[in-house]
């Protein structure tokens, strides 16, 4: 399923952005009208294509902030009564986009309107993975270990997964522990919160445990 991304040793990942498990989660927005007889043309956020094509309706709504580039679901939540669902009629992959037809959607010019509108899904209506694999919405609020001198050290917060087309990345904003015990932020030279990127990989990433919103890899601190 592609809505999961493969690692080496056919370990499997997918992302979107963190939601609880029955949160509305962005899966893409429809970029204009495909041909001349009401289908749209859906852009999908990450890997989220299969989902899209999983579900047998769509809601859909204007979305109230823009998307970022190689996450979903980054919008605020729309409003209940800003929602509208549409049954989906039939539904393909075209390239890296979506085409679908939407019951009473008949031409071209109903299916423009709709252009610029977001879709979501219920996390629980997203389908099962299979046996080692995540959804990336399910990955982002994870706290990420690294390894210093082979004992786990904390390296921060995963905030974002991004794809650079060969594997995912993890984006960590970076937390050290205080003399409290508890985890802060760590800034960079400049002052502003520090980042790591992690590659999400058999090689670094060795569990994760999603009930637990914890991730442990071998990347070190200084890295």
């Amino acid at each position: 399923m592609t809505a999961a991304l493969s690692m080496p040793d056919n370990t499997k990942v997918p992302a979107a952005a963190s939601a609880g498990a029955d949160d509305l989660i962005e899966l893409g927005r429809i970029s204009g009208a495909y041909g001349v007889r009401g289908w749209v043309k859906v852009q999908p956020h990450s890997a989220q294509a299969d989902v899209l094509l999983s579900l047998p309706e769509w809601r859909m709504a204007r979305p109230a902030a823009p998307a970022k580039a190689g996450q979903g679901a980054v919008s605020a939540q729309p409003s209940s009564a800003s929602i509208s669902v549409f049954k989906v009629q039939t539904s393909r992959p075209q390239g890296a986009t979506v085409v679908a037809q939407l019951a009473g959607i008949a031409d071209r010019d109903q299916a423009e309107a709709l252009r610029g509108m977001a879709i979501y899904s219920l996390r629980s209506s997203f389908p099962e993975p299979e046996e080692d694999e995540f959804y990336w919405v399910d990955l982002i609020g994870c706290t990420l270990y690294g390894e210093q001198d082979g004992t786990p050290v904390l390296l921060g917060l995963v905030e974002g997964v991004l794809d650079n087309g060969a594997h995912s990345v993890l984006r960590v904003a970076r937390q050290n522990v205080n003399a409290a015990g508890e985890p802060e932020t760590v800034l960079d030279a400049k002052g502003r919160p520090a980042e790591v990127l992690v590659p999400f990989v058999q090689a670094h990433v060795h569990t994760v445990d999603i009930a637990n919103r914890r991730i442990d890899s071998d990347w070190p601190l200084d890295y």
